[in-house]
């Protein structure tokens, strides 16, 4: 239930977007890649750099894996030399997204007018010319949670979400080849997208033949690694009609979390925090479920976007494998288009940022080749997976 009687998100709209240069290993400096993007989405939203008062981002300059964040928020303070009422970053939010509610929250508090939203990556380049596990750091001391998953082999996120995929398909009867139709679909979404990683076509002998990352999860259910980063405006409501934008009302958006704060320790590990926090997200709007045009859901493994698919309520519970059976319910030309630019399997792993980025381009009618010819009014938007979980509901309707 919402708490205030109007949401004050609905106090504010995105204003601008922009994203730098998107690659696998594209061996650039990540705080330019950072700074392209941020300078992008300021010129998208006819502003200039003296107009930005606020400043988020996710996860801030943190450790962790190399690659894992571009830049922190001090960095683009002093990079851009802005004067800001409000700033913060932190990897301990709902989901990446976290980041854009708190600028939402900025905005309605009038601690600020205009907040540049961030999130960049270079896991592509921190690989080097190794795998995946290259940018890993395994051969450390364990601390935390991780005293109690290090010690059996379960150091990855792969790991973690491949006991939901498990827990899903023994209770729910999801198949290996209904889990498949997300990388399918993505992979055919993302050859129409010319920033994509993989564009390449696949089949689904091509997935199944794929080897085993963790069971049930094949190397195509994963997400692709790559360099890039994306930004924001979020502007005050009123502000817009003066700015030369298309804006893109935020309806709804939400953060709940009704469980344990564990990757491994939920209650039912065939769902996530995101359905608390779609519960909440749809609490605020008069909009349902039925409105929905497109979907943009985190995909950081094709299992996430299933169980996103049930807990923003787009399907029943349980039912997101048969929901997507087949893939053209899901396709660009299908009843509820997913992950149009090709989610993070195959454009590339934006992590969270990505798919806010691309609900806008296409509500504004501007995602090129793979726009959806019905021109959407309302797009679903979540990211995270586990314990780290937000949504948003975007919108052009007047």
């Amino acid at each position: 239930m919402t708490l205030t009687e109007t949401p004050l998100e609905r106090n504010c709209v995105v204003s601008g977007i922009g994203q730098s240069d998107i690659g696998r290993r594209l061996g650039r400096d990540p705080l330019g890649l950072t700074l392209d993007a941020c300078y992008a989405a300021i010129k998208d939203a006819g502003l200039r750099v003296e107009d930005i008062d606020g400043l988020s981002t996710y996860p801030g300059a943190v450790g962790g894996s190399p690659g894992f964040s571009g830049a922190g928020a001090y960095e683009i303070l002093d990079a851009m030399r802005l004067k800001v009422g409000f700033y913060d970053s932190g990897v301990e939010t709902a989901g990446q997204l976290g980041s854009v509610m708190k600028a939402c929250m900025a905005v309605a508090a009038g601690l600020s007018n205009h907040v540049l939203c961030f999130r960049s990556v270079w896991e592509g380049s921190a690989q080097g010319t190794g795998g995946r596990k290259a940018s890993g750091a395994l051969t450390q001391y364990a601390s935390g949670s991780m005293e109690w998953l290090l010690p059996f082999g379960s150091a990855s996120a792969a790991n973690w979400i491949a006991m939901f995929a498990q827990a899903h398909m023994h209770k729910y009867g999801t198949t290996p080849e209904q889990l498949a139709q997300i990388a399918l679909n993505s992979r055919k979404n993302a050859g129409l997208n010319p920033n994509a990683i993989y564009a390449e076509p696949m089949t689904m002998d091509d997935y199944m033949s794929a080897r085993m990352i963790s069971t049930p999860l094949r190397l195509f259910d994963c997400d692709a690694p790559c360099d890039g980063a994306t930004a924001f405006i979020i502007s005050r409501k009123e502000l817009a009609a003066d700015l030369d934008c298309t804006p893109i009302t935020i309806e709804a958006m939400g953060s709940a979390n009704h469980d344990r704060a564990t990757w491994d320790q939920l209650r039912d590990l065939s769902r996530t925090i995101g359905a608390d926090a779609a519960a909440q997200m749809w609490s605020r709007t008069d909009l349902t479920p039925k409105d929905v045009d497109i979907a943009e859901l985190y995909d950081g493994f094709s299992i996430l976007a299933l169980l996103w698919l049930e807990a923003m309520q787009l399907c029943e519970m349980g039912e997101s494998g048969s929901f997507i059976e087949g893939g053209q319910r899901i396709a660009l030309d299908g009843e509820l288009p997913l992950n149009t630019h090709g989610g993070q399997l195959s454009a590339g792993r934006l992590h969270g940022y990505g798919f806010f980025h691309e609900a806008c381009l296409q509500l504004r009618g501007e995602a090129g080749a793979r726009q959806v010819a019905k021109q959407p009014q309302v797009a679903a938007v979540a990211a995270g997976g586990g314990v780290t979980c937000g949504t948003f509901l975007l919108s052009t309707r007047p």
